[in-house]
C-alpha cells in the first residue's frame, strides 16, 4: 500500500516533487508535518486543519502510550479514530521524549528503563515495545527506536549511540508485520560526517520503506546543522522519502529542501503561536508589540487563512494580551496555513522548473 514516487526535480538543486501514497490517502512532498503530541494538534480541530493545507499529521509514541494508554485506543481501532483525523499519521518511536522527559532512565541494549514524567511510574520501552505501540495506534509511517545523543557529544559517545541505534533498527524491523504501513529508519552519527556516513550505509544494509535524520536541530549551530544534512541527504536512496526531524524554522525548510529533504516536521507554528509570534511573508513579530494596537489589518494581507481573512492584528493583540483563549486558535490557525503554504509553494516551484527563483526571492522578503 505505501508507495513513493517523484515527479519533478530541480536542474540546479537537490530539491523534488513527490508522492507518498498511504492507506489513508496521498501526500504530496516537499511537505511539513504539524505535530500533535496528545492526538491533538494544540487548539485545532481536524477540520481547521485541513482547511490550512494539512495532509499528514504527527502522533507521539511515548506520550500516547503514558496517556490515555493503548486499551483506550484500541477501542477506537487507532488513533486516526480516537482524534477524528481521516488523513495520514507518522508516529515518532519516543525515544527522544524517552531521554529528555524521563526522570529516570537505565539504558541497556535491550531497551530504555524509564519513569513517567507524569507519575513517576517505571516502564519499559524497547524496539518491539515500540514498533507494538505504534502499531496499536495505526501509524501509517512508523520510526525505528533510536537512541538520541545530547550536543555536544564526544566521538566515542556518538559512536555507542549509533551502534546501539543500528542494533535497535534491525530488531525494530524484524517486529514489524505490517504490509501496508511504512517503516523508516534513522541516521544517527551526531556531527561527525563519517559516523553519519556508517549509521547511513548500516540503515540502508537492512532496508526501510524511507528514511530519517535524527539528531538534528538540538542545539548546534545552524551551519554546522546544514552542513550535516548537506553531507547526509544524498547518500541515502533517491526513490526512497527523506524526512529531516525536528526541524524547523521556514529558512530551515527551504533550505533542507533544497538539499533533497522531502518531510519535516516542528513544534514551531504551534508553540511560537500560543507565545504572540506570527510566521509573515517577511518575517516574524510578535503580535503584544505595542505598534500594532491600532492596526486594523490583518496579518499578512495576501494571506487566505480564516484569521487573515476575518480579524486585525489590533484585534489579535488585545486578544493575546487579554490571554483570552481565542487568541491562541487564531494564532496557530493562521500560523499552520503558513507552513502548509509554504510546502505548497516549495513543492509548485519545483513542478514549475523555477525553484531557484522561488528561493531567491523567499530569502531576499524573509527577514529572520
Amino acid at each position: 500500500m505505501f508507495n513513493f514516487k517523484i515527479v519533478a526535480e530541480s536542474k540546479t538543486t537537490r530539491a523534488r516533487a513527490g508522492i507518498l501514497q498511504t492507506a489513508h490517502g496521498e501526500v504530496e512532498t516537499p511537505i511539513f508535518m504539524p505535530v500533535g503530541t496528545l492526538g491533538t494538534v494544540k487548539s485545532l480541530s481536524p477540520e481547521e486543519l485541513k482547511i490550512c493545507g494539512a495532509q499528514i499529521i504527527l502522533g507521539n509514541t511515548y506520550h500516547l502510550y503514558l496517556r490515555p494508554g493503548c486499551d483506550v485506543i484500541q477501542c477506537f481501532d487507532g488513533l486516526h479514530g480516537f482524534m477524528h483525523w481521516d488523513g495520514p499519521i507518522l508516529t515518532d518511536s519516543g525515544g527522544f521524549q524517552v531521554f529528555s522527559l524521563a526522570r529516570l532512565r537505565k539504558v541497556t541494549d535491550e531497551g530504555v528503563l524509564f519513569q513517567s514524567h507524569i507519575d513517576g511510574s517505571s516502564h519499559m520501552l524497547t524496539p518491539e515495545t515500540s514498533i507494538e505501540i505504534q502499531a496499536c495506534l495505526g501509524s501509517d509511517m512508523v520510526m525505528c527506536f533510536d537512541q538520541c545523543i545530547k550536543y555536544p557529544a564526544c566521538r566515542r559517545d556518538t559512536r555507542d549511540a549509533l551502534d546501539l541505534t543500528t542494533r535497535w533498527a534491525k530488531r525494530s524491523k524484524d517486529a514489524f508485520e505490517s504490509d501496508k504501513n511504512a517503516l523508516f529508519g534513522i541516521v544517527q552519527g551526531g556531527m561527525y560526517k563519517d559516523l553519519r556516513e556508517i549509521s547511513a550505509h548500516d540503515l540502508m544494509k537492512i532496508g526501510f520503506d524511507g528514511y530519517a535524520i535524527g539528531g538534528l536541530s538540538v542545539g548546534e549551530p545552524k551551519d554546522l546543522m546544514l552542513e550535516m544534512a548537506d553531507f547526509t541527504l544524498p547518500i541515502l536512496p533517491d526513490e526512497k522519502p527523506k524526512y529531516i526531524m525536528g526541524v524547523g524554522t521556514p529558512e530551515d525548510i527551504v533550505a533542507m529542501t533544497a538539499l533533497g529533504a522531502d518531510m519535516f516536521d516542528c513544534v514551531m507554528p504551534t508553540r511560537n503561536a500560543r507565545n504572540g509570534q506570527i510566521f509573515t511573508a517577511t518575517g516574524t513579530i510578535n503580535i503584544c508589540n505595542a505598534r500594532f494596537k491600532n492596526d486594523i489589518e490583518p496579518i499578512d494581507p495576501e494571506c487566505t487563512c480564516y484569521t487573515c481573512r476575518h480579524y486585525s492584528k489590533a484585534y489579535l493583540r488585545h486578544l493575546y494580551l487579554s490571554k483570552e483563549l481565542l487568541a491562541y486558535r487564531l494564532n496557530t490557525i493562521h500560523n499552520v496555513h503558513y507552513y502548509m503554504d509554504l510546502a505548497r509553494r516549495l513543492r509548485k516551484a519545483v513542478c514549475d522548473g523555477r525553484f531557484e527563483e522561488f528561493r531567491g526571492k523567499f530569502s531576499k522578503s524573509y527577514i529572520v
